[in-house]
């Protein structure tokens, strides 16, 4: 299994030869190191609708018939839009032929902006726990600190996590290293920082608080050592 990390929320996974990413917002994206036009994804999966998540799912899945797994109402949404869905929502786990997805919950909200000012309501947001090859990752998604987090990392171990950092719309530093302490990751990777002036971050404030796991901080490209 490969595990890396693309700028903002975008993480690819690739494993038994398929391909999946999560949250891929590339195009605008300008932490990222991907083009649209050189990913060729076999599966997306997808947090919450906001338009710096799902980014470039609908070009990408239409591109390369690309399964979206998606929160209901924004698969649904995506499906009038012409993608192959499937549809998911928090607490339901389905194992598919590349892997296991769970989608736990997040605090958060989710909703498209379409190119004509309209908010799309599309459900509610979520993370994700992905497990394959004997490994789980959870893909917080964005969300605050809850405390359920806890149960989150007692009912799954967990040894890759995915958290925010960027504070004022998710966790910021300080609540992200206390969710480790909660979730209790064997490896923590830093997201969702930098990409726009009120998200900055510098991500070794976030690394210098965290005593319960390994902290990865991951420049766009580079991959999870594990």
């Amino acid at each position: 299994m490969q595990i890396s990390f693309h700028g903002h929320s975008v993480v690819k996974i690739v494993t038994n030869g398929t391909t999946i990413l999560i949250d891929p917002f590339i195009n605008g994206n300008g932490q990222t190191d991907l083009k649209v036009e050189n990913e060729k994804p076999d599966v997306i999966l997808l947090t919450h609708g906001h338009n710096d998540h799902v980014g470039d799912t609908v070009q990408l899945a239409k591109a390369h018939d690309a399964l979206v797994v998606a929160p209901n109402e924004l698969a649904d949404y995506l499906g009038w839009q012409g993608c192959k869905v499937h549809n998911m929502h928090i607490g339901g786990a389905r194992q598919f032929e590349f892997g296991k997805v769970k989608f736990t919950q997040a605090f958060h909200g989710s909703s498209y902006v379409t190119e004509n000012n309209e908010i799309i309501y599309t459900g509610m947001p979520a993370g994700i726990l992905f497990t394959a090859e004997g490994k789980t990752i959870y893909h917080a998604g964005d969300t605050a600190l809850f405390g359920d987090m806890e149960l989150i990392g007692k009912r799954h171990p967990i040894d890759i996590a995915f958290l925010p950092i960027g504070d004022n719309f998710t966790m910021g530093p300080e609540d992200a290293a206390y969710a480790v302490s909660l979730l209790k990751p064997k490896i923590v990777v830093p997201v969702h920082y930098n990409t726009f002036p009120p998200i900055e971050q510098n991500p070794a404030d976030f690394a210098n608080l965290v005593e319960d796991a390994q902290v990865q901080v991951l420049q766009p490209g580079e991959y999870v050592k594990f």
